[in-house]
């Protein structure tokens, strides 16, 4: 493997962290739902004082008060990661809200931001999906996605 994923739930896996860190690889470490930017930074540090090569940070949502979206979409953190710290950070918009009309709006509001990048859902017939079905984009959709992405890159000179 080139990089190495630690997925949201295991955020705060002080052993996995340090054994996934030990690998020497890159690490893309998602964010917990209840995890604060100080959390997500020393769980880094936990993969990198273990030898990992560097890691990316993955903003996939935080707990929020209302229901109407899956999870609070934190940009304003993910833009101090990015601008403030220098680190890279990918935004996953898919489940950062829970709704497929909403990736495309948070995907280009995180590329504003500085986010390095994006990880979005995607199914052959998205309405379908077993997993995530609310979230996934079909086909068209992220057909459409790319092209406002590269429009947005080319406007910016990037």
């Amino acid at each position: 493997a080139d990089l190495m994923q630690i997925g949201s739930r295991n955020m705060q896996n002080f052993s996995l962290l340090a054994k996934v860190g030990a690998t020497g690889r890159p690490v893309l470490l998602k964010r917990g739902r209840a995890a604060s930017l100080t959390d997500w930074r020393l769980a880094a540090a936990h993969c990198l004082s273990a030898g990992a090569a560097g890691v990316i940070f993955c903003e996939r949502g935080i707990l929020g008060s209302d229901p109407e979206t899956r999870n609070l979409l934190d940009l304003a953190g993910a833009a101090l990661l990015s601008k403030v710290y220098q680190q890279p950070v990918l935004v996953d918009p898919s489940h950062g809200t829970g709704r497929r009309d909403l990736v495309a709006p948070m995907s280009f509001a995180a590329l504003a931001a500085g986010c390095s990048g994006l990880l979005v859902e995607c199914h052959p017939d998205a309405g379908d999906a077993r997993s995530d079905a609310p979230q996934a984009l079909s086909p068209a959709e992220m057909m459409d996605l790319g092209e406002g992405v590269r429009a947005l890159l080319a406007a910016r000179g990037t």
